[in-house]
């Protein structure tokens, strides 16, 4: 065990950033395309039968560090079935090309981590 506890305690997962994460909600390009990005997995998951309405900002974004960001946002559902409802969701979405930020537009770039607060649709 004091190897072990050597290890954790050295540089060796240590990942030299410059995104730097934080406690507090943040405004920046990176989260408004996660944003963009979390929003078009959503269309996507829905389908072309239920109207989406997506507003310009998400109510809260963090970044935990190292391109991996929190998003916290809203969506008024309109399905033939049912009348318009606003449902909240989660979605912790990473940046893969890390400092490299120019292909950050680009969808494929980036990876979902996890959606929530969208399973009774």
């Amino acid at each position: 065990m004091p190897f072990v506890y050597k290890v954790i305690q050295s540089d060796l997962f240590l990942v030299d950033s410059k995104d730097q994460g934080g406690q507090a909600p943040i405004t920046t390009p990176l989260t408004g395309l996660a944003f963009t990005h979390c929003n078009g997995q959503i269309k996507s998951n829905l389908g072309p039968d239920v109207v989406i309405s997506f507003p310009e900002k998400p109510i809260n974004a963090w970044s935990l560090g190292n391109y991996q960001y929190v998003i916290n946002g809203e969506i008024d559902i309109t399905s033939a079935t049912t009348s318009t409802t606003t449902k909240k969701y989660v979605c912790r979405i990473t940046y893969k090309n890390g400092d490299d930020v120019e292909g950050a537009i680009d969808f494929t770039n980036w990876s979902i981590e996890g959606l929530s607060g969208l399973d009774s649709i």
